[in-house]
């Protein structure tokens, strides 16, 4: 089915086809036609599957007709993080070229100032994070009496952090009578619920069982030692194979990202990094560099898993198995995206033994283990280590277990026996030396443990009599 068949506007059909496309995704098929007929719409479909043109398309023919007025946006757009509504506002701009269509993206960051200026001059399409837009409307900026469409994307996302009760709060100051358009890639109890509460008589569209990755993904589950550096040398080995392109690696913790990346630039790969402690402008930096081929592995925390549209991505690697295993759909879909191909491997620690579990409940597939377990980088280096570490241990344990003899009924025998095969060579020096100063002799270096152990004999809790056999050194010719 081409686009034409849709309904859309020979405006938005240009566009659309110098774009490069020209058959719509699954997605798009089923999506675009209601929304033209005005139906609420409740989307479940993976990530990559075209969900952002299934809402922008129809959108930009609605919005077609009419105008905006100062404070009081048109629609409105809601995403969970600024990257998904920096790339929503790219798909109106692209889409939208022929349409004259006011937009503004309001999010955390940058100036509130310039957001301001925007919305006094009107705009048709609002986009905007939850947290900026309350910011706003508390303020006294922004009016939503006339938001006659609302679209929720990445619902579940929003319910991961924490936004449902500010999209209950925004859903009060809209219209009753408005169009709600809600997307997500799992349908979780809350999200449901959120769904009965808002939407009006919605028409399910689901192009694939919820929480399933997308089948162009190829996975696997890479076992690795649980010893620090274990998933870095096999992830080195993996990034080192000539079909790994690009790649976006996944971390749980900002402090994680920051680290690998350094290590990777060590080792002389071209990397860089987005996370959220990191400014706007450095995130929206690092990404165009990225997309550039400037670097062509981005290491990222969980604030890049969701809504990125870069094309090409050959792999995803999750360096940490993601806590939530919601996230493990939304990561790999970073990859194989618009019926491209693309591979992930997840790194498997005992540590990240549970989340795996967790993942393969989810989605309900046994993730397949790299034939050949662990790359033999992973294994050595630790093996190496130890290795090395297993001698001055054992040397270490020596005066422990000879302390422990010590302490036994028995111990006076051994002592007996020690310093009498040491008193053979002393008839030779006239002068007679004090038993404790014998381990500082240099004919002792054979032992020094042993005349040392001897020394703190008493410090390991030796309170009886002195042996007699210590006098017997002192008389003896």
């Amino acid at each position: 089915m081409p686009f034409a068949d849709l309904g859309l506007s020979d405006e938005l059909l240009r566009a659309v086809g110098e774009s490069g496309y020209t058959e719509p995704t699954p997605i798009q098929a089923a999506t675009i036609p209601s929304v033209l007929m005005m139906r609420d719409i409740i989307g479940i479909a993976q990530t990559g599957t075209g969900k952002t043109a299934a809402f922008v398309l129809p959108m930009i023919d609605i919005l077609g007709h009419g105008r905006s007025r100062a404070l009081m946006p048109r629609s409105l757009i809601l995403e969970p993080t600024r990257e998904l509504a920096a790339q929503v506002a790219e798909n109106f701009e692209k889409y939208g070229k022929y349409h004259k269509l006011s937009m503004a993206l309001l999010i955390g960051g940058v100036q509130m100032g310039d957001q301001v200026k925007a919305l006094e001059k009107g705009v048709d399409v609002l986009i905007a994070t939850p947290g900026r837009l309350m910011d706003l409307f508390e303020r006294g900026k922004i009016l939503l009496t006339q938001c006659n469409l609302l679209v929720i994307d990445e619902a579940d996302r929003m319910l991961d952090m924490g936004f449902i009760p500010d999209i209950e709060n925004i859903c009060t100051k809209l219209p009753a009578n408005r169009q709600t358009l809600l997307f997500s890639a799992t349908m979780p109890p809350p999200i449901k619920k959120l769904a009965d509460k808002f939407l009006s008589n919605p028409k399910t569209i689901e192009v694939a069982r919820p929480a399933t990755a997308n089948i162009n993904i190829t996975q696997y589950v890479v076992p690795v030692g649980s010893a620090s550096h274990a998933k870095r040398a096999a992830l080195r080995q993996l990034l080192g194979q000539e079909e790994v392109k690009n790649a976006i690696i996944f971390c749980n913790r900002k402090t994680t990202v920051r680290e690998l990346n350094k290590s990777l630039r060590g080792y002389g790969f071209s990397s860089g990094e987005i996370h959220g402690d990191m400014e706007q402008p450095q995130r929206i930096a690092e990404l165009e560099r990225f997309k550039k081929g400037e670097i062509n592995i981005l290491v990222a925390s969980d604030v890049a898993a969701r809504g990125l549209d870069i094309k090409g991505v050959s792999h995803v690697f999750n360096f940490d198995a993601p806590w939530h295993p919601d996230d493990y759909i939304h990561r790999i879909g970073r990859t194989g995206r618009a019926g491209a191909t693309g591979v992930a491997y997840t790194f498997a620690s005992s540590a990240d033994a549970e989340n795996i579990d967790n993942i393969e409940k989810l989605t309900g597939m046994k993730i397949p283990r790299l034939e050949g377990g662990p790359p033999p980088e992973a294994e050595e280096a630790p093996r190496g280590r130890s290795a090395r570490e297993e001698k001055p241990k054992r040397a270490r344990a020596a005066p422990r277990r000879k302390a422990a003899e010590e302490e036994t009924p028995d111990a006076p025998a051994p002592r007996a026996e020690k310093p009498a095969r040491r008193e053979e060579p002393r008839p030779r020096s006239d002068p007679p030396r004090h038993p404790r100063e014998e381990p500082r002799s240099r004919n002792d270096d054979r032992r020094p443990r042993r005349g040392r152990e001897q020394d703190d004999g008493p410090d390991e809790g030796w309170n009886g009599p002195v042996p007699d056999f210590l006098s017997v050194v002192l008389t003896s010719d």
